[in-house]
C-alpha cells in the first residue's frame, strides 16, 4: 500500500499558482490574523466581535505596504481599534487621519519607526 500523501507532491510553484499567493505570504497572513485575534481577545474586558476583527483585518491590509513588520502594524491596528468607539462607522484607515494624538499615541506603543 502506497502510504505516500497527494499532498507532497504539489510543489510550491503549483499552490502559488493554484492559490494566487506564495506559502510565505499565506502563513504571514495567516499569523496575522491570529496575533490580531489574540490582541483583541486578550486587551481587557473589551471582547472582540466580528466588527472588530473585520476592522483590524482591513486596517493590515491597507498598512501591508507600508515597510512595518507584521506584528507592529498588528498591535498598531488593534490599538487603533480600541480607541474608536463601538458605534463607529468609518474604517481605521479613515478614522487615524481625523484623530492624529490617537494615532501617535498608537505608534508608539506599537513600536512603529
Amino acid at each position: 500500500m502506497n502510504t505516500k500523501s497527494y499532498c507532497s507532491d504539489v510543489s510550491p510553484f503549483f499552490v502559488e499558482i493554484y492559490f494566487g499567493l506564495d506559502i510565505s505570504m499565506k502563513a504571514k497572513l495567516k499569523t496575522g490574523l491570529f496575533c490580531v485575534l489574540v490582541s483583541l481577545l486578550a486587551c481587557g474586558p473589551a471582547l472582540a466581535d466580528s466588527d472588530d476583527v473585520k476592522w483590524v483585518a482591513q486596517c493590515l491590509k491597507d498598512n501591508k505596504d507600508e515597510g512595518a513588520k507584521l506584528e507592529v502594524v498588528t498591535k498598531y491596528c488593534t490599538c487603533m481599534n480600541n480607541k474608536m468607539g463601538a458605534d463607529e462607522t468609518r474604517t481605521i484607515t479613515v478614522w487615524e487621519k481625523a484623530n492624529p494624538q490617537a494615532r501617535k499615541a498608537c505608534e508608539k506603543e506599537a513600536g512603529w519607526k
